[in-house]
């Protein structure tokens, strides 16, 4: 009975000090960092007025990119301010999001509440970053 408790204590130490966590850091993979701005005249009103639209192009988001690549993406709804905020998020009754396609992301704005509510069109150029988180699929 000693013999086998004891081949069964070491079997499983042996199991638990062979595994063990590896953090990978690959420097080779930098990541990108996009800004421009979206100017108030950009957006077009969509569906009876109850969505405000706009698709900025983004060559760096080719197709291997847009497989294999993480995307965060902020606005910077007052240009006098040092803040950003991610994508999608929710401010003043309204909802910003986006959908992004190999070559471009389209960003939308809408009402939280009733469909029948029209957002409000930006009176000012909204700051707009994009992070290409760069990985890979394996």
């Amino acid at each position: 009975m000693k013999k086998l408790l004891l081949l069964l204590l070491c079997t499983t130490t042996l199991g638990l000090v062979s595994c063990k966590k590896e953090t990978l850091i690959d420097t080779g993979l930098p990541n990108q960092t996009i800004e421009t701005v979206i100017n108030q005249s950009q957006w077009t009103s969509v569906e009876n007025g109850t969505r405000l639209t706009v698709t900025v192009n983004f060559p760096e988001i080719d197709a291997a990119t847009f497989r294999n690549d993480g995307l965060l993406v902020y606005f910077y709804p007052n240009n006098s301010v040092d803040e950003y905020k991610q994508l999608p998020y929710v401010f003043d009754a309204q909802t910003y999001s986006y959908t992004a396609r190999p070559g471009s992301i389209t960003f939308d704005i809408q009402t939280t509440g009733d469909a029948v509510l029209n957002p409000v069109r930006p009176t000012a150029p909204i700051g707009l970053r994009v992070v290409i988180v760069t990985s890979s699929l394996n």
